[in-house]
């Protein structure tokens, strides 16, 4: 684990998102055809690993990323205490292996030491029971869900909606 990707991952963090997108299409409102018709991707993605209130976490095996997940602080003075976690993905080769406990509480933690961030969003399709364990081992609570969030081809799927108060 490593605090937080900088702009030289940038490439392997592209190439990850582009399998996230392709592996569980139902998982990110992007699709995988909106995100290879991006222009220069991995300058965006080294951009973004700067921005201020921005932690992208990565877990490594053999210097290949293999997991990823991104806290996003709200930057309008009202919704500054909310964060969102985005982007939650971890390889199939190397799901069962806690990787994505250890990237969200790492996020969790840095959720922490930020003193105005009083509360972590995140949304979850309902099916995906596995992530929304996770979630709930790790204090996270449903407090809403959205009824067809998201329409892949004539197929729709729900979101819930979590918080975890720090």
């Amino acid at each position: 684990m490593q605090p937080s990707l900088e702009p030289l991952d940038a490439k392997q963090y592209w190439d990850l998102r582009l399998e996230a997108l392709d592996q569980n299409p139902e998982a990110f409102a992007t699709s995988y055809e909106e995100a290879i018709q991006r222009e220069n991707p991995i300058d965006g993605v080294a951009k973004n690993l700067t921005n201020e209130g921005n932690f992208t976490f990565g877990s490594f095996k053999n210097e290949e990323l293999v997991g990823v997940v991104t806290l996003l602080q709200e930057t309008p003075i009202k919704l500054s205490h909310r964060a969102n976690i985005l982007a939650m993905y971890v390889s199939p080769k190397m799901r069962g292996e806690g990787i994505g406990e250890k990237l969200l509480l790492e996020a969790i933690e840095q959720a922490k030491s930020i003193n105005s961030i009083e509360k972590i969003n995140l949304t979850v399709v309902t099916t995906n029971e596995r992530a929304k364990k996770l979630y709930e081992k790790l204090g996270f609570k449903v407090f809403g869900t959205e009824i067809k969030a998201l329409k892949i081809n004539e197929n729709y799927y729900d979101e819930d909606y979590m918080v975890l108060f720090l």
